[in-house]
């Protein structure tokens, strides 16, 4: 038996990743990233006051050479289990720009980073959104999303046309290229014997969810979740519970796919919104 520790990379210190980590940390060393020092020694104090063996690294995702770093430092802690990347930024609190490169390019840094240092058993999930399914490209666009060197999406002329946009399109967009993106890099990970996934979830209740609600689309967000008839958000532990199974034995046969976890929400903007 392998005396090296099982390694799990969780990106993002908030709500989510802080529940990743709770849910996938015991018995294991989790590296938490996040580009925040602040936030992220709190979140590590906090594990560790609750008995987890955690690790911060200050990680700002839309450098690459900072995510390679944190990608190199987790494959030299043991043996990587299990990368979450949870760190992103919302529509209602952010600029188009900082959408494109946390959300868009960030995203496709850690796939590149991490399929370099994955082994037999590795899995990775990616948190995209339900906001990416109600995108609508042409397949030229989602092919160039999906395959483009991650040196040259900002460039992408459908990347360029958000650019123009609203931050909710560019956050729809970015989305969309979580998914695409995700799938494309299936194969080189089945290569490696690892895993790659996207769950995307609805409104879950985190400090994020809260400023969007206090935002011009709060009232809009809250109004979707009663007319889908979930009522409610979801919760991190909720959200924890798909990214366990993500990256546990029960999936060992899901690769380069998404997991919708919004309530219902997205079929409700398809199917039953009023045009």
């Amino acid at each position: 038996m392998s005396t090296e520790p099982d390694v799990v990379v969780v990106t993002g210190a908030g709500g989510m990743g802080l529940a990743v980590a709770r849910r996938l940390g015991g018995g294991r060393t989790v590296l938490l990233a996040d580009a925040f020092p602040d936030t992220l020694d709190r979140a590590v104090d906090a594990l560790r006051a609750e008995g987890y063996t955690a690790k911060g690294q200050v990680t700002d995702v839309s450098d690459a050479p900072s995510v390679v770093k944190l990608a190199e430092a987790a494959a030299g802690a043991g043996r990587l289990t299990a990368v979450v990347h949870t760190a992103g930024v919302s529509a209602a609190t952010s600029t188009v720009r900082k959408i494109m490169e946390v959300d868009l390019l960030g995203t496709a840094h850690v796939i590149d980073a991490f399929e370099q240092v994955a082994t037999r058993g590795t899995a990775v999930v990616c948190v995209a959104s339900m906001a990416g399914h109600v995108a609508r490209l042409t397949e030229e666009q989602e092919q160039a999303l999906a395959t483009a060197p991650a040196a040259e999406l900002l460039d992408l002329d459908v990347v360029r046309d958000a650019r123009d946009g609203e931050p909710v399109m560019a956050y729809i967009l970015a989305k969309r290229a979580n998914h695409v993106r995700v799938q494309a890099a299936a194969l080189a990970y089945n290569r490696r014997g690892a895993r790659i996934n996207t769950v995307s979830p609805g409104v879950i209740a985190t400090p994020m969810a809260r400023a969007e609600q206090d935002s011009a689309s709060g009232d809009h967000m809250l109004a979707t979740l009663e007319a889908c008839g979930i009522g409610r958000p979801g919760t991190p532990g909720e959200l924890a519970e798909v990214v366990a199974f993500l990256t546990g034995p029960g999936s060992l046969y899901l690769t380069g796919t998404d997991v919708l976890l919004d309530g219902g929400q997205a079929g409700w903007l398809r199917w039953h919104r009023p045009r």
